[in-house]
């Protein structure tokens, strides 16, 4: 009986899920395989045409390597620099309060607020930092006009944006390791390497992969400050896959291709998923 109960609660989120999800999910299936342009409801079947063209285009091979550039850069920086100093705020009590909240403003300010910010105070080179280094005499020009600088000055600002979100992430989970733990380390002696390698970061371990995972995940979603700060450019030099399905559907109307893209960001999503669920399975064994 408590288990029906149990059920039948779950059930509006379920079915909101469902509906949300899995029909858009569906139809962007089905799209793939289709010419439909967003105007009409012509869906006419073409198979793997969008496919094949899409792996034809070389703007496609390159949004595809800046993602994965961008992937490995967001999954590295970020979350070192947030696992580093949440592990030293939790090593600090006097205030800690303040440096979470100083860390957090980024996130929750709007991306278009950080973009305007970064553009004009930062990267600008007649309004921002650049300007001034320009002034002292050093030959410097902003990132994003750069085409091998660009993917890294908008990820510099993501960065900045995403990490102390991480940081008050694995700061909670570092604040759960068992006390009585941390005191038999300080009593052997531990140096604070020591302490994280052997006392805190097994106890956070599950919370840091559930966290590298999402990162992998939202990774290969970014579009916000890409779309912001460059478009794309400069010669598609920031185009990543969610830019370039965005391009498709919106700027030429290819409905179809757009969601072959989106399909293709997909697969990595699930691939991720899967290796958590199986990280989590034997974890639960042992």
């Amino acid at each position: 009986m408590k288990k029906q109960k149990t059920a039948l609660l779950v059930l509006p989120a379920l079915l909101i899920s469902l509906s949300v999800v899995l029909f858009p999910g569906i139809l962007t299936v089905l799209t793939s395989f289709t010419d439909f342009n967003g105007l009409s409801f012509d869906f006419n079947f073409i198979g793997l045409k969008n496919f094949q063209e899409l792996f034809a285009d070389r703007f496609f091979r390159l949004s595809f390597r800046n993602n994965f550039v961008w992937s490995c850069t967001y999954m590295i920086v970020p979350v070192g620099i947030a696992l580093l100093i949440s592990y030293l705020l939790c090593r600090r009590q006097r205030g800690r309060n303040v440096y979470q909240v100083l860390f957090l403003i980024p996130y929750v300010l709007a991306p278009i607020t950080n973009a305007i910010i970064w553009m004009n105070a930062i990267y600008s080179p007649v309004t921002g930092f650049v300007s001034i280094l320009k002034s002292w005499g050093l030959p410097l020009t902003s990132p994003l006009s750069s085409i091998q600088g660009a993917l890294f000055g908008v990820a510099a600002v993501d960065i900045w944006h995403y990490w102390g979100f991480l940081m008050v992430v694995f700061l909670a989970a570092f604040r759960q390791t068992p006390q009585d733990q941390v005191e038999v380390a300080m009593v052997e002696g531990c140096n604070g390497w020591q302490m994280f390698r052997y006392v805190y970061f097994p106890s956070m371990l599950p919370t840091f992969r559930l966290m590298f995972i999402m990162v992998l995940i939202f990774s290969f979603q970014s579009f916000d400050y890409i779309w912001l700060m460059t478009g794309g450019g400069p010669a598609h030099a920031t185009e990543l896959l969610s830019t370039y399905s965005y391009r498709f559907a919106f700027k030429m109307f290819q409905f179809g291709k757009a969601a072959s893209v989106a399909l293709f960001m997909c697969i990595f999503g699930l691939i991720a998923s899967c290796i958590y669920v199986c990280l989590s399975k034997k974890e639960n064994m042992v």
